[in-house]
Formats: structure tokens, C-alpha cells, sequence
């Protein structure tokens, strides 16, 4: 199983990294939602895409939305981990897109949790 981790923040992107190398997955990351694009463009596509919405560049929504247009990614799981709490927006992500959303902070139960509901894991 392959998953893509796409944060600005490096932390982040070491501590979900961590939490899906533990749960079998070969990770890969980047920084932001193009840099994301770029990097499945070069290892193909992953059984799941933990995403930021705060970025740089090109946003976690806007992530979602460009990977939802393209064909090759429509079995991607997609789990927005996100600071934003509104309503509107866990709306807006999911309606975009996004199978699930884990609000920061989260732990690494609640990732297992998730990957598991979405049955990415067993």
C-alpha cells in the first residue's frame, strides 16, 4: 500500500509519515498540492493522500478538487488533517472530494481509525 502525506509543515509530514509506515504503507510527501501533484505524477498513484488545507501555493482543497478531475486518482482516498474546524468548510472538502476530515490535533488512533472506516486498512 502507498499513501502520500501533503503538509507545509515538516513535523506534521514526519508524524503522519511515521503513523502510516507503522501501519504497512510506503509513504511519500510533500509541501504543498502542487508539489503533490508533481511527486504522483513521477510514483504514480497511492491507496490514500492525507492533506493539509492551509498550504502555500496550491491549498489542501484545491488539492483535492485537481485530484477529483483527473481520472487516474479517482480511487484515492483523500483525508483532509486540518486545523480548519468550521462546518462550512468540512462541507465544502467533502463535497470537493475528500472521503474524510481529522481535525489537528489528532492522534494516531484516530488516523488508523479513519484509514480503517474508509477500508484502507484491515
Amino acid at each position: 500500500m502507498r499513501a502520500i502525506v501533503i503538509d507545509d509543515s515538516r513535523a506534521i509530514r514526519t508524524i503522519l509519515r511515521g503513523y502510516m509506515e507503522s501501519a504497512g504503507f510506503e509513504v511519500f510527501d510533500a509541501a504543498d498540492g502542487a508539489l503533490a501533484l508533481e511527486r504522483l505524477e513521477e510514483v504514480g498513484a497511492v491507496e490514500v493522500a492525507l492533506v493539509d488545507w492551509n498550504m502555500p501555493n496550491m491549498n489542501g482543497l484545491e488539492f483535492v478538487q485537481a485530484a477529483r478531475a483527473d481520472k487516474q486518482y479517482e480511487d484515492m482516498q483523500i483525508v483532509m488533517v486540518t486545523t480548519e474546524t468550521e462546518i462550512e468548510k468540512m462541507a465544502l472538502a467533502l463535497d470537493s472530494g475528500a472521503n474524510e476530515y481529522v481535525m489537528k490535533p489528532f492522534t494516531q488512533d484516530v488516523i488508523v481509525d479513519k484509514l480503517s472506516m474508509l477500508g484502507v486498512l484491515e
